[in-house]
This record gives structure tokens, sequence and C-alpha cells, in this order.
């Protein structure tokens, strides 16, 4: 094991990376820096993050309602700051890129739009094991249009296996594309951690006529996107994973550009979704905004945005494709050092790069959490899904490979016991 640590430390020597993690505050147990393997659940606090929120508090001090116009960053159009290096994250246009309420909230506002089923065409193909919100979701939409549970489609794993092959999806939207109204899957599954091939997924769809949707809250930051080339319709996704905003924060919303402009399409209106010219006129008629701008409701939160500010400017200095990298080098560290399987586990993550981001799902095969729980007694903080699985996520911007090879050797001295 000397080996490994001295393999460990020579790989963070190396990373280019590496003074990141230095941006951002670590949990402390027992008085010694926690190994936080949690980002796919909650990143963690840039420590600039308090300057940005303290610039707004003192404008909202100092100006009062004129900070919408006179602030340093102006409240009137704080949210197009973001925009840019949202987009960037996401692989979309600046015009097709906004962020607004919350991740829900969004994939309602989304299935408004692009849900729009028929006598024949109404059903919806979902992820595997998908996230208990999104189902919810999903299910009350079919619900408001008239149809019941058998009106979602699940994707289905292979056969004794979590993972969910390309040629099972195309079987499946080949065998039902004509019922599927819509399409809308995550871009990373957060049980298994598999990532989805989205051009061929949304390739696919649409040979057959469905609109296409991806629920992104465990990819964007942490793989890379590129949605508009894609053709999705749209995509949402949460900030506060590996996007470092805080708990809660606000959620990322993109329209294909190719829809701005038909008014055809259903929407829930806002005022600050209207006319930018025309917008404090108050005027009786809804114009919207020829942008992703134009699905917005209401005027954005200044704090929550000003967090989100902090951890973009953070990952416009490291950049997506470097980030990328070292979430693979840091997997595949970690793969090394386990192996995928045990008689006390199996990691279900599938190997191939492409099919990864930075989280490993490492599922026991006794379904209780004593191993778990052993984990936070040493100072990992990971996380668990029900009923067997362990996630684990060394995020690029904060993790070093000795965290990885600490978690390892945590984990081993446990199971082994």
């Amino acid at each position: 094991m000397e080996q490994d640590l001295n393999q460990a430390q020579t790989l963070d020597r190396e990373d280019v990376l590496a003074k990141f993690r230095n941006y951002f505050f670590i949990p402390q147990i027992d008085g010694k820096d926690s190994i936080y393997l949690c980002g796919n659940s909650l990143g963690l606090m840039p420590k600039q993050t308090p300057q940005y929120i303290d610039q707004e508090l003192e404008d909202w001090r100092h100006l009062g309602v004129e900070g919408h116009l006179h602030a340093k960053n102006p409240w009137l159009p704080y949210h197009e700051i973001l925009t840019q290096q949202m987009a960037n994250i996401v692989g979309g246009k600046p015009s097709e890129v906004v962020v607004m309420n919350s991740l829900t909230v969004n994939i309602h506002l989304m299935m408004v739009t692009f849900y729009r089923p028929t006598k024949t065409k109404y059903k919806i193909l979902v992820d595997y094991s998908l996230f208990p919100s999104d189902r919810y979701a999903i299910l009350s939409q079919l619900h408001f249009h008239g149809y019941g549970p058998e009106g979602m489609i699940e994707l289905s794993p292979d056969e004794g296996t979590e993972y969910v092959s390309r040629e099972t999806i195309e079987h499946i939207i080949h065998t039902h594309g004509d019922e599927i109204a819509l399409v809308l899957i995550g871009g990373v599954n957060y049980y298994s951690g598999q990532v989805y091939d989205i051009p061929f997924i949304t390739s696919l769809a649409k040979k057959h006529g469905c609109a296409v949707g991806f629920d992104l809250a465990h990819a964007a930051g942490n793989v890379t996107l590129n949605l508009h080339d894609a053709n999705v319709d749209f995509a949402v996704w949460c900030s506060y994973k590996y996007l470092n905003s805080g708990p809660g924060s606000l959620s990322g919303c993109f329209i294909h550009e190719k829809h701005h402009d038909d008014l055809s399409l259903n929407r829930f209106a806002g005022w600050w979704g209207q006319n930018k010219t025309i917008r404090f006129k108050m005027g009786p008629e809804f114009d919207p905004i020829k942008t992703a701008e134009g699905w917005q409701l209401s005027n954005p939160p200044i704090l929550s945005m000003a967090a989100i500010k902090s951890s973009l400017d953070i990952f416009e200095e490291a950049g997506m494709q470097r980030l990328r990298q070292k979430s693979l080098q840091l997997t595949q560290f970690c793969l090394d050092l386990l192996g995928t399987k045990s008689k006390k586990y199996t990691i279900i993550t599938p190997l191939k790069d492409e099919e990864r981001g930075s989280q490993l799902s490492i599922q026991m095969s006794e379904k209780d959490k004593s191993v778990f729980d052993a984990l936070i007694r040493h100072g990992v903080i990971a996380d668990w899904r029900e009923p067997d699985v362990i996630r684990i996520a060394p995020a690029p911007l904060y993790n070093s490979f000795e965290d990885v090879y600490h978690f390892c050797q945590i984990f081993t001295d446990i199971i082994g016991s």
C-alpha cells in the first residue's frame, strides 16, 4: 500500500489542477479534513463565494431599489452575466441557455412546452432507476393530461446487470417509438453512474418523431456536453452538485434555438420572459423574448446567482476539458486500487471512459448500510442510495489522488474486518 500512496502523491504533484483544491473549504471531522466524495449530491463551497454574496448585500444596503440599475453588478440583467459561462458548461449557444427556478420547476415548464401528447402518441420514455423527483413530476404531468402510469416507459438494464446498453435503448425506442411523445432521461444515471450517449439517443428518438429532453443534474459540470450540436430540444440541470453553487440553488435550462420563434408552442408565461424593450410598460400582451429567456417567469434571486457566478468563474479558469480528464484519472485510480468486483461488492458504473463521469457506484452484496456507516466514522463523506449502493464522486476541482488512496484503504480495511 505504501507504493500506492507514493503513486497518489506523485500524481498530485503532477496535477495541473491541484491548486484548485485550495479554492474550496473542505469540511472538517474531528479537526481534520474529511475525505469528501459527495460532490454528486452537494458540491463544496468556494472560499470566494462570501465575497460575491457580500457585494450584493452591500449594494442592497447602500442602494436599495437603485441596485437594480446601479449595483456593481446591476440586478436587472444579473442573470445575463451567467449565460456565456453556463453555455460553455453544457455546449449550448448563449441564446439557448438561461439560469432560472429550481430543477423540478424547470422540468414542469419544459414539459408544458414539449410534451404534446396525442391519442396514439402520448407515452414518455424515462431513465432506468428514475430519480424520485423526476418520477413524481412526470407522473403528475401524465395525470394532468388524462393518462395513468402506463404512459411511462422505463428503460430496463440488460439482464443480470445495472447497465443499459445501446442495443437495449435502440430496441425500446424502435419498439415503442410510435407511442412515445417525449424522451426524458438523465445525462448520467444517478444510481449506477452510467453516462448516456446523448447524440445517439437524440438521433434515434428524432427518427420516430419524439421530442427529446435530458435531466443533466448529475452531468452538468461533470462530463463534457454539446447540447446544441446534439440537437436536443431541451435540457435542465441543477447547479448545487458539481457546479458548487450552494444548497437548493438555481437550475439551468437549455432550449434549442430552433424553438425560440415558434409561438405555437405552449408555455407558462411570466413577466421576466417578456420582451425587454416593453417589459416595464406593463402592457397586457405577452411578447416573449426570442431566446431561452422567453421561458423565464420571475425576476431572479440575486444572492443565489452570486454564488453561481463564484463557481462559474472557477470553472472558467480550470476548463471543462481538463476537469473531465482529471475526473477519469481519479476514478481509474480508484478502480485500479479496488478492482471492480469482490465477494462483498461490485462496482456497477461502466468501465469505459465515455460511459462514466466522476461517480463510481459500489453495490454492496449485503443490502445494509454497515459499511457506509463505518466510512462516516472514519472521516469519509460519501452517499448511500437504497437499496444497496455507496456512491463516491471524486470531484476534480477539489479532490486529490491521495483522497482516493485513503478512501480505498479505509474501505478495504472495513470490508476486511
